[in-house]
C-alpha cells in the first residue's frame, strides 16, 4: 500500500492551524491561495503534477 499525500489536504490543514493561532494571517493565506490559484489556472501546472 502506497501512502501519498495531497498537496490540497496538506495546505487547508495547515491553513486552519495557523488561523487559529493567528488570526490576523486570514487575510495573507486568503491572498496567497487566491494567487496561487490564479497562476496555476492560467499557466497550468505543467512541472507541478499533483
Amino acid at each position: 500500500m502506497s501512502l501519498t499525500a495531497h498537496i490540497g489536504p496538506v495546505a487547508a490543514l495547515i491553513a486552519g492551524i495557523l488561523i487559529l493561532l493567528m488570526p490576523k494571517l486570514l487575510n495573507f493565506i486568503v491572498a496567497i491561495y487566491l494567487i496561487l490559484v490564479g497562476v496555476i489556472g492560467l499557466f497550468g501546472t505543467g512541472w507541478l503534477r499533483v
